[in-house]
């Protein structure tokens, strides 16, 4: 049985709930492109699916709409895959388990990809629904958005003849972005060397975080369970001497780490040393965090005695150092618009393997020169330890255009469904707009989309009653694009 079928938008759920049952995390995509392209095959329209897995598919106008301004409709179909602990999910092979709890559409234990199914869903229905009158409607759906926008920099879109497009890819209804940082990943590798240590095995979490996502929740001050781990370590190191053998925090770069895990080595004697620094840790992060994160935890778990592999002292120190020092989180605040994040950094994934420290930190700005600032900062940081950093999936900004024909007239709709004035704003999360708008002559733009909260974590949910409205909002923009 259907969990969304009596809920309108009836087609928009429709759809969602079969994306849902797709897998479709970033670099899994296959499946759900395929998905998209049978839909345009079915209904005998234009498609196109590149080798990235990108999709667009061109619906011609209805009647009466032939001789108006084409409109692109714009999402990417993969999402951000996190698990609350103990969840048994396969992202590369199963679906989202979903529910309704009152006004919210959820999914069992993981995160739900309202960002951006319902994109997806919303231009599915539109394509599927011969009473919307619209113009000759171009349909960009990318890939791989959460890690560096790399569909967006991939795809051709040589066939559209569009210039004004609906980005749906936004997460607060009434509130409509029109320009966004620029940003890339950052990928950091410190040489490490290791020795033999023979002691008790001790485990180390840094856990209870809130997370979020790191463009659109970093000003809220979250912890980062990466760095936090490398504050733990170094206070252990001013009474207890020890090794690390392991090393692990987040998955996704451009999500705050929640968790991060150490295994360390320690003489039998220090257990109770150990123990306290870990109690004191706890109460100065409890304190420091009793607002933005008031779960944080660090747990310790006493293992068994025996031989480990861990770091040489030296690698240890740089590894701590590094930690201590890297940027990370908001660096700067924008002049020009009063509240708004200009630069910041998120070290979203840590892993130290046999060879190096690796670290994939996700950079954005909406000042070119000082995301290469930072990336500066990172790399000189990186080769005094003997390392070096790569980028990846550079893209710009998406800057402000003054005069938007779309933009006026998203407005006049909005007023007039819902009596209120929309607000126009900018974003410090990364949107493809300015990607595309390099593609795109003169492109004119602008993003919005339903309510959806906590998005990229386990806690994320989509709002029933503003994907109503944002449906109503987007079927009368198109029929007033005569």
């Amino acid at each position: 049985m259907s969990v969304l079928e009596n809920y309108e938008p009836k087609k928009v759920f429709e759809y969602f709930e079969k994306i849902a049952a797709i897998p479709h995390g970033s670099r899994n995509t296959k499946a759900i492109s395929d998905f998209l392209v049978n839909f345009a095959k079915e209904r005998g329209l234009e498609n196109y699916q590149d080798d990235s897995n990108n999709v667009v598919i061109i619906q011609e106008a209805t009647a009466g709409y032939e001789n108006a301004e084409p409109i692109i409709i714009q999402g990417h179909m993969d999402m951000v895959c996190e698990k609350e602990n103990g969840v048994e999910k396969d992202f590369e092979k199963e679906g989202l388990d979903l529910y309704v709890d009152g006004d919210f559409l959820k999914a069992k234990g993981t995160t739900l990809g309202g960002d951006d199914g319902i994109a997806v869903a919303f231009a599915l229905a539109i394509m599927d629904s011969p009473e919307i009158a619209h113009p000759r409607l171009e349909v960009v759906i990318t890939v791989d958005e959460e890690i560096g926008m790399l569909g967006a920099d991939a795809i051709d879109l040589s066939m559209l003849k569009g210039h004004k497009m609906l980005n749906l890819d936004s997460d607060e209804e009434g509130h409509f972005l029109t320009s966004c940082a620029g940003g890339m990943t950052v990928e950091t590798s410190i040489p490490v060397q290791y020795t033999d240590a023979d002691g008790l095995a001790v485990t180390l979490k840094v856990t209870g975080l809130e997370g979020g996502h790191s463009g659109s929740e970093i000003n809220k001050e979250h912890a980062n369970a990466n760095i936090v781990m490398g504050r733990v370590l170094k206070a252990i190191t001013e009474d207890v001497p020890f090794g690390v053998a392991a090393l692990a925090g987040g998955l996704k770069d451009n999500a705050i780490p929640r968790e991060c895990t150490a295994e360390i080595v320690i003489d039998e004697a220090d257990v109770d040393e150990l123990d306290e620094i870990i109690c004191d840790l706890n109460r100065t992060l409890a304190a420091e965090y009793s607002v933005a994160d008031k779960n944080i935890n660090i747990e310790m778990t006493v293992n068994a005695k025996g031989e480990r592999k861990v770091l040489t002292f030296a690698s240890l120190t740089k590894v701590i150092f590094y930690l201590r020092n890297v940027p990370n989180g908001v660096l700067h605040m924008s002049q020009i618009m009063p509240g708004l994040v200009e630069t910041s950094l998120n070290a979203g994934i840590m892993h130290l393997n046999s060879e190096e420290l690796h670290i994939t930190t996700s950079v954005r700005s909406s000042v070119s020169t000082r995301k290469a600032d930072t990336l500066d900062k990172m790399t000189m940081l990186a080769q005094f330890l003997g390392g070096d950093v790569e980028v990846n999936g550079d893209y710009p900004a998406w800057e402000y255009v003054a005069d938007s024909d779309i933009r006026d007239t998203i407005s006049d709709v909005y007023k007039e469904l819902f009596n209120e004035e929309p607000i126009f704003e900018a974003i410090h999360a990364g949107l493809e707009c300015g990607i595309l708008s390099g593609k795109i002559k003169d492109l004119d733009c602008v993003s919005f989309g339903p309510d959806n909260f906590d998005i990229h974590t386990p806690k994320e949910r989509l709002s029933i009653s503003s994907t109503q409205r944002t449906w109503k909002l987007v079927v009368e923009f198109l029929k007033r694009c005569k």
